[in-house]
């Protein structure tokens, strides 16, 4: 990997702001960052860098182009469905979704994210597509299709974001043998990784994958 880190190649990061934009990497490089949570590669030797801290960082590459991609990702990301608008910009690159690869890195696990019952209805209601929703448990179908507003605040639930990655991926047509998630917590594992959520800690993670 330490060859990547050299002259010839371009550091492309931009300001994260839980949103659903994506950018070229030469749109956003080092010293000329924008606002976005999408990285696309479209020059060689571009490294697309994702910072996170309980977010998932998300890889995308298509193994017959060679484009690839980087997302960081939460809740908010997953609400504004920026998974579904990096895909549309993969398919005005021509690439099939057979040969599209994604990898889910280190993020909080449900177990640990814990939110109301009205922030869990309003992600199903924003995240989940109602026309092709695939593998919600009964209550998540609850809380999805519920017109009701009867949620207390006090309650807390786990709210598990690979799981819905997973879903918008699979509602793009992405084979499920093509995603790969890691299991590892950035809350439970102190030692190996910074969680916002545990200790309000600015230190992140950084990502990256190279063009």
């Amino acid at each position: 990997m330490g060859n990547h880190f050299n002259e010839n190649y371009i550091n492309c990061v931009s300001n994260q702001i839980h949103s659903n934009v994506i950018v070229l990497g030469s749109l956003s490089q080092e010293d000329n960052k924008t606002d976005a949570d999408g990285l696309i590669g479209n020059k060689c030797n571009q490294n697309l860098w994702i910072y996170t801290a309980d977010c998932m960082p998300i890889f995308f590459a298509d193994k017959r182009t060679r484009n690839v991609a980087a997302l960081h990702c939460g809740r908010k990301g997953l609400e504004k469905k920026i998974i579904k608008n990096l895909v549309k910009i993969f398919d005005n690159f021509g690439t099939s979704r057979d040969d599209l690869l994604v990898a889910i890195g280190p993020a909080i696990s449900k177990e640990h994210y814990l939110v109301n019952q009205f922030t869990l209805k309003e992600f199903y209601r924003k995240a989940e597509d109602k026309k092709i929703t695939v593998n919600l448990t009964k209550n998540e179908k609850d809380l999805c299709f519920s017109d009701s507003n009867h949620f207390k605040e006090q309650n807390l639930n786990q709210l598990d974001l690979k799981r819905s990655a997973y879903r918008q991926l699979l509602n793009e047509n992405i084979p499920s043998t093509n995603i790969d998630i890691s299991n590892l917590c950035t809350y439970k594992l102190k030692n190996e990784f910074n969680s916002w959520r545990k200790s309000k800690t600015f230190s992140r993670q950084w990502n990256f994958i190279c063009t």
